[in-house]
């Protein structure tokens, strides 16, 4: 990742953040956005934080899946803005090694290549849309609303642009941001927005159910199928299977491969090792 570097993450769990909790446990990293009384919107120790614990998700063999929730009740707001132009409101974390890029979460999102999830119980807005489209999976309440609120501030969503336009058609993307309208988790999931809209009630037991039928499927298979995917959008089409091909030669020669089809023929669980 060109944020930070394996050596950067290998003391990741004595690490104590200001902005975000982290836990790790059964093959899934779970990020709590924990700046409540902002709304969650990120300063920019706040985006460096969740940029490092993505950093530590795309380097640990053992990280399956990725899980994004937040405490209080706003998923996120975007960028602190105050923050980002003064820096005396923005508080920095000296445990955290130094960044080696100027932070761009949508650009960390899209190297971890590991299943990431959002779980949203609450507004997510402007660039909170950074984190809900950097995930593979957004599980949402009835109740949360999805907006770009920027135009009405004099702003424009630059980089939510980016990510939103490989999720959404370039004509609604536009229309949400030149709107500023606020949509339903129903409306977003019909965009494509939202994967699954489930009750409060019910939220996290769904999303401990998909992170759970996430991690029994071969790591290396997915991580390197994300990576594949990735390379695809800027490889002409002619060249798109002639590299694919590649791709799965060498995922045939894996010990994961070996495994699956041994465990398949013996009629068991694999016994994944990521390698």
């Amino acid at each position: 990742m060109r944020f930070y570097t394996r050596d950067d993450v290998a003391a990741f769990g004595t690490f104590d953040f200001l902005y975000i909790r982290v836990s790790f446990a059964g093959h899934m990293l779970r990020i709590t956005l924990n700046r409540p009384e902002k709304r969650n919107a990120f300063n920019n120790t706040m985006a460096e934080e969740i940029v490092f614990a993505l950093a530590f998700a795309k380097y640990n063999a053992d990280v399956r899946c990725v899980i994004i929730n937040a405490e209080g009740l706003v998923f996120c707001a975007g960028a602190d803005l105050s923050a980002f132009h003064d820096n005396a409101a923005n508080s920095v974390n000296p445990k955290l090694p130094a960044i080696r890029e100027e932070v761009r979460l949508g650009d960390a999102f899209s190297e971890v290549h590991k299943p990431c999830m959002a779980v949203v119980q609450g507004p997510v807005l402007a660039g909170g849309f950074l984190i809900i489209c950097g995930c593979h999976f957004v599980l949402s309440t009835q109740e949360a609303t999805f907006s770009l609120p920027e135009v009405k501030r004099g702003l424009w969503p630059m980089q939510v642009m980016a990510s939103l336009l490989k999720i959404l058609p370039p004509r609604r993307a536009l229309e949400m941001a030149i709107t500023a309208r606020s949509y339903n988790a129903l409306e977003a999931q019909s965009m494509g927005l939202v994967t699954d809209v489930f009750r409060d009630d019910e939220i996290l037991e769904k999303a401990e159910q998909l992170a759970l039928e996430v991690v029994e499927n071969a790591p290396l298979a997915i991580q390197k199928g994300l990576e594949a995917y990735s390379m695809l959008a800027n490889m002409p089409q002619d060249q798109q299977h002639t590299y694919l091909k590649a791709e799965l030669d060498k995922l045939l020669l894996s010990q994961d491969a070996a495994e699956g089809i041994r465990a398949f023929g013996e009629k068991r669980k694999p016994n994944w090792r990521a390698q």
